[in-house]
């Protein structure tokens, strides 16, 4: 009879254990939910962060404005993290994107400095609602700044971005063109960020390259995964590599698009700017890697006769 009962309760288990596990995956492939709200505003509102000394925030914006054009607002010091902090602080507002330019006159809070850029969106209860719902976590708390309100999330892979609201909306003007978020993801990672991503944002991948030339990005040999991704929020270049990357790969954040290359790299020597990876035609453009007074460092491309993307 004994051995009747344990027979009879090690079935119940295995069958529970195995409703169990169906559950579970049922769950994990159950989709996420389809998120319908627009609360995406336009590029022209999604600004790169850049954090420079402040000694170098002077040089760092007259140098950028004269490369790619555009404006700056007038300096500023504030509070714009939700503990003790000071920064000074200037908006860029440039044909080829926009710039939020910090630089810090105490020690910087964590996690600021780490998150690449800025988005701007309607509601900010609802763009972190759907973050979550996508796959991000929140790792900054929604809090007051001068003039709205922030968060910041974290993406698969470690991508670090905040969402800002305004209590007064802003008017900026369209761009001439719409940057580049260059983002370097894992392999191990990069269709988890992706697919969260464009989920968020309500955009597509409009192309999907698995064996892309390493030597885009300064390898001699070898590929990597190239993953384009548009949505109202801009431009993101995806790049699945090895990490044998050559100095100064996987350090610029934004890729700027310009009419002539060769022209803008000219103006930029004229103030300040180095060229750190020479120019080189692949992928439908020719580009180069440049650094900034201040240490910031860009990509910028110009599209070759036919190319589009």
């Amino acid at each position: 009879m004994a051995a009747i009962i344990t027979r009879l309760g090690l079935v119940l288990s295995l069958c529970v254990c195995a409703a169990s596990a169906s559950s579970v995956a049922n769950a994990a492939a159950a989709p996420a939910r389809t998120i319908t709200t627009d609360f995406a505003v336009g590029p022209q509102y999604d600004s790169t962060h850049v954090y420079v000394d402040p000694t170098d925030l002077d040089a760092f914006v007259s140098s950028f404005v004269a490369t790619l054009g555009g404006h700056a607002s007038n300096p500023i010091v504030s509070t714009v993290t939700p503990t003790p902090s000071s920064t000074r602080f200037q908006f860029v507002m440039s044909p080829a994107g926009p710039l939020s330019v910090f630089g810090y006159l105490t020690p910087i809070p964590y996690p600021f400095g780490l998150e690449r850029t800025g988005y701007l969106v309607s509601d900010l209860n609802q763009a972190i609602a759907a973050a979550r719902s996508a796959g991000a976590s929140v790792i900054v708390q929604p809090f007051k700044d001068p003039i709205g309100m922030d968060a910041v999330i974290e993406w698969p892979g470690g991508v670090k971005m905040q969402l800002y609201w305004h209590f007064v909306p802003p008017s900026n003007e369209p761009l001439a063109s719409v940057p580049e978020n260059r983002i370097y993801v894992s392999p191990d990672r990069v269709d988890n960020f992706v697919n969260a991503f464009v989920h968020f944002s309500r955009g597509r991948v409009v192309e999907d390259l698995w064996h892309a030339d390493a030597s885009e990005l300064g390898s001699l040999g070898g590929t990597y995964r190239r993953i384009r991704v548009e949505s109202k929020f801009g431009k993101l270049l995806v790049m699945a590599t090895d990490g044998h990357l050559p100095y100064p790969f996987g350090l610029e954040v934004s890729g700027y698009e310009v009419s002539d290359l060769s022209k803008t790299l000219s103006v930029a020597a004229a103030n300040g700017v180095k060229v750190l990876a020479a120019p080189r035609s692949a992928a439908g453009r020719t580009s180069a890697v440049v650094q900034f007074p201040g240490g910031f460092i860009a990509e910028i491309h110009s599209l070759q006769r036919g190319a589009a993307q």
